[in-house]
């Protein structure tokens, strides 16, 4: 893989992206990115937003999105205060569990 596809995909893939899970049980969900990754990054919904638990996840199976949160630890409680702040909750048609 070439060096500029390689930041291209960081760039996508990038932390605080907010994306949706297009396979798996967790499918049609929306994750955050806690981890980069090019083939593998840490998610989170968390499971009391979202639904989607804390995991490695496939690259090929998340679709990014616009939306980014300015993630900066990545605990769970810190990307529930984001989402809450950012008014993505309403925006994106969840709701909190």
């Amino acid at each position: 893989m070439s060096r500029k596809k390689i930041d291209v995909l960081y760039m996508i893939f990038e932390k605080g992206r907010v994306c949706m899970k297009i396979a798996g049980r967790e499918s049609g969900k929306y994750c955050v990115i806690v981890e980069e990754g090019i083939e593998f990054a840490t998610v989170t919904g968390p499971k009391g937003v979202t639904g989607v638990k804390r995991r490695k996840c496939n690259t090929n199976h998340l679709e990014p999105l616009q939306e980014k949160l300015n993630v900066d630890g990545g605990s769970d409680e810190e990307v529930v205060q984001l989402w809450e702040s950012s008014g993505l909750v309403e925006k994106l048609g969840m709701k909190k569990k």
